[in-house]
């Protein structure tokens, strides 16, 4: 199958990706004053405001994919809620009008000589640069995956080649354990792997099939969710809705010929529990991209490091960064890419013009942690896990306006807000990756 062969293939390749670079200029250098790596939500929303502050002669786009997906409705596709097709659009039809996309993928960068070294031997000059690649999904490192996925019973919302894997899984399901992971590393968006949990939940309600099954949640964190305002409304529903939460255990393999998940607990690893399910739904472990892990602009653990308030390289003043490929200790979500879009133009402008930078990110970050078919619970924080809140509610009860916004309103200002700022109507919320 080669959405699987993909699958196997993307610890060593990132992204899906095209081969085709369409440029006349292959094997020759070339030169921008901005050049963005990654056309995903923060790289696609910087190469539009870039363009509008330095002309778009002056830009360009590293980007392989030939598609650009809105991610944080892959919840809602894998709960049968949204088609995967709604969740995409090409990749030409995002990308600023006259900014350059080179059809490449990132094979080195050296910021000592301001240089980036793409897959097809092409090298690129850079006056400036923003790093927004996005991070690596690691199936792989789960015993089992990803060649698990072409079984039955197992899906994962974290891949467009998985996502319709999890709603057949939903809708075959009969009777036994429903079972969802969390992984031991960072992850995009930490609240998506239990919204599939509680989308499952409210599923097999409604088809009258919960009596007979066993929803079961397996996290590696010690905790619910980070925030305890909303963690303490979560930890309500799991217990009227009768979901049995198991802490500090990470999923380390599946055999999917038998159906069962193993887990070790972190607390003691040589201690390890074998489940039983009738659906599995994985959340990968995740690392960083391997082109910033191998450069010099990688902190010890692989991730661009950068200075948290402004978004400026912490060694190298002339290179940026966005998104879920940087260290900034906050949850990786397209609405943190939102708020750090805004955040960064102003750094990049200040930069420009020989200023101190003067706006400062606060960590925004924000997770709609839908818990059913019509309802939602909005949470907004910043670094120090604080509620950051947008509406005159309480946004820690469940509401229907909230789940309105989730599967409506937001991936509107996706699409015509984030990726295009001349028409930007937020910096605060937005959705989350992925979901």
């Amino acid at each position: 199958m080669a959405a699987l062969h993909l699958l196997r293939k993307q610890h060593l390749v990132g992204n899906t990706i095209s081969h085709l670079h369409t440029s006349s200029q292959a094997f020759t250098k070339q030169h921008y004053k901005m050049l963005v790596l990654g056309g995903g939500s923060g790289g696609i929303a910087m190469s539009a405001r870039m363009k509008r502050m330095l002309g778009a002669e002056n830009v360009a786009v590293v980007e392989p994919s030939e598609m650009h997906y809105y991610q944080p409705i892959w919840t809602l596709v894998g709960a049968g809620a949204k088609s995967v097709a709604s969740s995409g659009r090409s990749t030409a039809s995002v990308m600023p009008s006259g900014v350059k996309w080179v059809k490449s993928k990132v094979q080195q960068i050296n910021p000592k000589t301001n240089t980036v070294l793409l897959d097809d031997g092409t090298e690129i000059a850079y006056e400036y640069l923003i790093v927004a690649l996005g991070l690596q999904l690691h199936y792989e490192r789960i015993k089992g995956l990803p060649e698990g996925f072409e079984h039955p019973k197992i899906g994962s919302n974290y891949s467009v080649q998985t996502v319709e894997k999890t709603k057949k899984a939903l809708q075959d399901f009969k009777e036994g354990n429903a079972v969802f992971s969390f992984p031991n590393t960072p992850v995009k968006c930490p609240g998506a792997p239990q919204k599939i949990m509680y989308l499952s939940d409210a599923f097999l309600r409604k088809t009258g099939k919960r009596e007979s099954a066993k929803v079961m949640y397996y996290t590696s964190l010690p905790v619910l969710f980070g925030v305890k305002k909303y963690a303490d409304s979560l930890w309500e529903i799991v217990k009227r809705r009768d979901i049995q939460v198991t802490l500090r255990h990470n999923l380390i393999e599946v055999r999917p010929d038998k159906q069962q998940a193993v887990f070790e607990n972190l607390d003691n690893p040589s201690e390890t529990k074998v489940i039983e399910y009738e659906m599995l739904h994985v959340a990968p472990p995740m690392g960083p991209n391997l082109a910033v892990k191998a450069s010099l602009l990688a902190d010890e653990a692989g991730w661009l490091d950068v200075n948290k308030e402004t978004l400026q390289h912490k060694k190298f003043p002339n290179v940026f960064g966005i998104g879920d490929c940087t260290n900034l200790p906050t949850p990786k979500t397209a609405a943190a890419v939102a708020a750090q879009s805004a955040v960064l133009n102003r750094t990049i402008s200040k930069i420009l013009t020989n200023e101190i930078p003067d706006k400062k990110y606060d960590g925004y970050t924000s997770c709609p942690l839908v818990t059913s078919y019509n309802t939602v619970i909005m949470a907004e924080f910043d670094y120090n896990l604080q509620p950051l809140e947008t509406f005159p509610i309480n946004q820690a009860k469940e509401s229907r306006v909230m789940y309105h916004m989730k599967a409506d309103v937001m991936p509107h200002l996706y699409w015509h807000g984030l990726l295009r700022p001349d028409n930007n109507q937020m910096h605060h919320i937005m959705a989350d990756q992925p979901d």
